[in-house]
């Protein structure tokens, strides 16, 4: 089953507004069996939308529309569907009773005239009922040429429930029985992840294997199929396996896990605390631990040592270091990392120095220089990295390895 996504909308043709919708009705889709072929995005404006549906008939027996079903007059998706399928808009006077009753349960006023547009309805489509909102989707079939067009209101409140309601039309078109996990991994470039596992994906196409690289981390995207849910997990699990003989401890998480909550957990689990000192990533650090529920746990403290001043007042970082190796310097992260550790009374300290640029650099300490230091009582550790990108791609390359390098020393 191969399915298409239309997200209409003229703001989403400009910088901003994402179409953030087709990312989760995809892996909805990939949850259900349902491979997705393309994905496009199409002003407010009928013939774009009817050319859009045309060019994608006989290509899949599912199109998936959202947005463009509101009030206004540049909502065009019905009369877009119309000129496509070259199907009539039938006004539905209990349909328009029904949204002006919406309407007033929601806003607490008299509805506006302009709702009467959303009471226009495909011929022979079925009408699926807004729960959060007033406007209604729709589900069409066109048997002669083997497709259905779900339609759905762009807002995520909006249509996620009415894709709920047609769940188990969906997933009897999938007919395949789908398993995915997602791979997490810290320490290897994407070029080095594809390097090890390419003599177990080149020329298999079940299970896939996509690969994702961000500053955060490289992915491994495993989804396998099957008419039998057994035979899907085994794919899977032996193809899991093979990596993790090629990838060892770089693999931090199996289950699609963040880097800091895999760190948070075995801080938990072996009981012991954190707390860091950041100067380049500005506090970047603090924020990914503390976005974790429960990260008060194991995170004590979090010091955003900026100026050398703080460093030497705040942490103790000697100013005959600073002066010496100036403020990025192995020196200098060594007492960061020890320096919070000490001043928090945890059993690690992590002290981030760099340079995260655009500018700062020099050909001795080059934009991308940065310092990582771990303590833990009785030993200290300092690694020294050169990162690329932007300002924050570098912040978060190092804070990323400042998070592995503490995974690294817990296990």
């Amino acid at each position: 089953m191969i399915a298409h996504i239309i997200a209409v909308g003229s703001e989403l043709l400009t910088p901003f507004r994402q179409d953030t919708n087709s990312l989760e009705i995809t892996r909805r889709l990939m949850d259900l069996g349902i491979k997705v072929g393309s994905k496009t995005v199409v002003p407010d404006n009928d013939e774009e939308i009817a050319r859009a549906i045309k060019s994608l008939m006989g290509r899949g027996q599912l199109i998936i529309i959202t947005g463009g079903l509101g009030p206004t007059a540049d909502d065009r998706t019905r009369e877009g569907i119309s000129k496509a399928l070259k199907k009539n808009l039938i006004f539905d006077e209990e349909i328009h009773q029904w949204i002006k009753e919406r309407f007033k349960q929601i806003t607490k006023r008299q509805p506006p005239d302009n709702l009467a547009r959303m009471a226009f309805v495909p011929e022979g489509a079925e009408v699926l009922y807004n729960t959060v909102g007033a406007a209604p989707g729709f589900w069409i079939e066109v048997p002669e040429k083997d497709l259905r067009l779900l339609v759905l209101p762009g807002p995520p409140a909006e249509w996620k429930p009415m894709f709920e309601a047609v769940r188990e039309r969906l997933e009897a078109l999938g007919k395949k029985n789908l398993e995915r996990r997602v791979l997490r991994i810290a320490g290897l470039r994407e070029a080095e992840v594809e390097d090890r596992i390419s003599p177990f994906i080149t020329g298999v196409k079940n299970p896939s294997v996509t690969i994702l690289a961000s500053p955060e981390d490289v992915q491994l995207h495993i989804v396998a199929t099957s008419r039998e849910p057994e035979e899907a997990r085994r794919l899977v699990e032996e193809m899991v396996g093979k990596f993790k003989e090629v990838l060892g401890e770089n693999i931090y998480s199996f289950e699609d896990e963040p880097l800091e909550k895999v760190v948070g957990d075995l801080l938990r689990q072996k009981g012991k605390t954190l707390a860091v000192a950041e100067s380049c990533t500005g506090g970047l650090l603090s924020h990914r631990i503390t976005n974790i529920p429960g990260s008060s746990d194991y995170f004590l403290l979090g010091a955003v040592t900026y100026s050398n001043q703080a460093k030497i007042k705040v942490l103790g970082v000697s100013e005959e270091n600073i002066r010496e190796f100036g403020a990025v310097s192995e020196p200098v992260a060594k007492e960061m990392a020890i320096g919070v550790r000490k001043l928090a009374g945890a059993d690690f300290g992590i002290g981030i120095t760099g340079i995260a640029g655009p500018g700062g650099g020099t050909p001795e300490k080059p934009v991308g220089l940065v310092y990582i230091g771990l303590s833990w009582e009785g030993g200290v550790e300092v690694q020294r990295k050169r990162f690329s990108g932007t300002r924050l791609q570098i912040k978060t390359y190092s804070t990323s390895h400042a998070l592995d390098m503490l995974r690294r020393r817990l296990i």
